[in-house]
């Protein structure tokens, strides 16, 4: 079990619970949660709201690619421009099926690309298999 707390970017409240449910019941690191695209780059750079949080940059941000204020694809691309935090595995969890999407997603650096299922049982094992592969079974780069 790698030590540390994972990012949920996500707007929709009903897949916020959804997530942390199904990360729950198998991963035992710690979740918070940014509600778009702003906060969650605030969480990131330690400003806003999360000026004064506790605790290094997270070992795992799960990102919705379509959210107000500042869009996945954004927050992806921040990232992964940032010396500092482009080591962090980063793993679209969406409802986006588009080809386009997909493909922008990956040229700017996603590590994973998964497609939220509207039944609840797949809902969570699409969200619970990436959540174990990353925290338990993937080596992460030197410090």
């Amino acid at each position: 079990m790698r030590d540390g707390r994972i990012l949920l970017v996500e707007d929709s409240e009903n897949d916020i619970e959804l997530t942390l449910a199904a990360l729950a019941k198998h991963v035992a690191n710690d979740v918070d949660v940014a509600r778009d695209g702003a906060e969650a780059l605030d969480y990131l750079y330690w400003r806003g709201a999360f000026a004064g949080r506790a605790g290094a940059a997270p070992v795992l941000v799960m990102l919705d690619l379509k959210m107000p204020k500042v869009d996945g694809l954004e927050v992806l691309r921040t990232i992964k421009a940032d010396p500092a935090l482009r080591r962090i595995p980063v793993v679209m969890l969406t409802s986006s099926r588009e080809q386009r999407d997909l493909a922008e997603s990956y040229e700017h650096g996603v590590n994973a690309y998964v497609v939220k299922p509207v039944e609840f049982e797949k809902f969570t094992n699409a969200v619970r298999q990436p959540g174990l592969f990353w925290m338990l079974l993937n080596e992460p780069p030197p410090q």
